[in-house]
């Protein structure tokens, strides 16, 4: 076997290393924070598994780490920000389930 295609072999996709399934979703979302102040902020639930989710909104201030408590039509509690992708004026945040 060729040294690249051994490489390519052994690159997973995100999709192929997630452990939870992921569902696709298209729901409102608000999630707020008091970190520094208070902010409410409002986007789209994008999808969910059973220990996070993705969304969609237009905060680009929001900071990986940060604890927001959020609510969504599959559940209510509290999340820490993992990630977020910022294009234009649309930010992509991906949130884990702490509570």
């Amino acid at each position: 076997m060729q040294p690249e295609e051994q490489a390519s072999k052994s690159v997973l996709t995100a999709a192929e290393r997630r452990t939870e399934r992921r569902h696709a979703a298209d729901g409102h979302l608000k999630f707020c924070f008091d970190d520094p102040a208070h902010r409410e902020v409002t986007g789209r639930l994008l999808d969910y598994s059973k220990s996070g989710f993705r969304a969609a909104h237009s905060y680009t201030a929001l900071s990986t780490g940060q604890i927001v408590e959020f609510q969504h039509v599959v559940a209510v509690g509290q999340a820490r920000v993992m990630w977020n992708r910022i294009a234009d004026d649309r930010v992509e945040s991906g949130f884990l389930i702490i509570k």
